[in-house]
């Protein structure tokens, strides 16, 4: 496989997730907590025991997790350990617009409605969960550290403009943190998130991770691929946030067993997933994701939430 990749190429991988129809707006606007969520914040005493508020405290002042490098080796366990621990829940977004006229029946499924990703989120807080990062799910998996009642992660998939300027000032309201696996291609091209916009969700707290150059199926890799792929769109979303990228998720949710020993050797630690089978000799670079559907009521993504984990 060449090292650069055609103008058609290039407008394919664009296209993944984007629309036309998608409004670009600057987003810069923060969502404030409510009232409740900030008396909480201020007055732990007087802070809720349920609901979105006390989620809001919660999360404000839960404990960061240990760097998985600073995880003594004879205290990692080893993959059936791992495999057998209770996989903790993790949704997988992509677009977070309203549906028009020119979107497939399938592709609804990628594309939650504004109302209905608020709703969502609002279940998620109202009903305990607290939102965990990698690092947290890596210290659990590997050493048995303890999470918070409830744990759930959030994942946004390809890097779209809307889940900057929707998907995070609603979780704000919540002091909600999520997981967010750039594309690089896409940076700065319309209805994408800028760089500026991925150094701003990682110096709010929350996580980035690599999610390839363009979206080429990893399955697919050959020689030259892993540079352009992985090497270079790693060492770009590292000199954005100016930290360490860790985490991968696969493009399609789609791996092979051969990309484990070339992604741990370019430093990931765990690799994301979707609905497929965990690979039972190495559960941590086959870390199961579910979409949550543009379909899905909150009730109904509570109780796949259930199902699924």
């Amino acid at each position: 496989m060449k090292n650069f990749f055609s103008a058609t190429t290039l407008l394919a991988a664009l296209s993944l997730t984007a629309c036309d129809t998608k409004t670009a707006t600057t987003g810069e606007a923060r969502t404030a907590p409510s009232a409740e969520a900030m008396a909480a914040l201020k007055n732990p005493e007087t802070a809720p025991t349920s609901g979105a508020a006390a989620v809001a405290a919660e999360e404000a002042n839960a404990t960061p997790a240990p760097d998985p490098s600073t995880i003594p080796a004879a205290k990692v366990a080893d993959a059936a350990a791992i495999y057998a621990r209770p996989q903790v829940p993790i949704l997988c977004y992509h677009q977070i617009r309203d549906w028009t006229g020119r979107d497939s029946r399938s592709a609804k499924d990628y594309i939650v409605p504004i109302a209905a990703f608020k709703a969502q989120i609002k279940m998620l807080a109202d009903s305990g969960y607290h939102t965990i990062l990698p690092d947290q799910l890596y210290a659990y998996l590997t050493t048995g550290a303890k999470l918070p009642s409830k744990p759930i992660m959030l994942t946004f998939d390809d890097t779209d403009l809307d889940q900057f300027t929707i998907a995070r000032p609603e979780l704000d309201k919540y002091g909600y943190k999520a997981v967010y696996f750039v594309m690089t291609v896409s940076l700065g091209r319309p209805h994408y998130m800028t760089k500026d916009m991925v150094k701003q969700l990682s110096d709010q707290g929350n996580l980035i991770g690599s999610h390839t150059w363009d979206h080429h199926n990893v399955k697919k890799y050959q020689g030259q691929d892993w540079v352009t792929q992985i090497d270079k769109p790693t060492k770009t979303l590292e000199e954005i946030t100016g930290k360490k990228i860790k985490y991968f998720a696969y493009p399609f949710g789609l791996w092979n067993t051969q990309a484990f020993p070339e992604l741990k050797q370019r430093g990931f630690v765990a690799a994301f997933s979707l609905a497929e089978k965990r690979d039972q000799a190495d559960p941590l670079f086959t870390i199961r994701r579910i979409i949550a559907s543009g379909y899905w009521s909150p009730r109904t993504l509570h109780n796949s939430i259930v199902q699924s984990f």
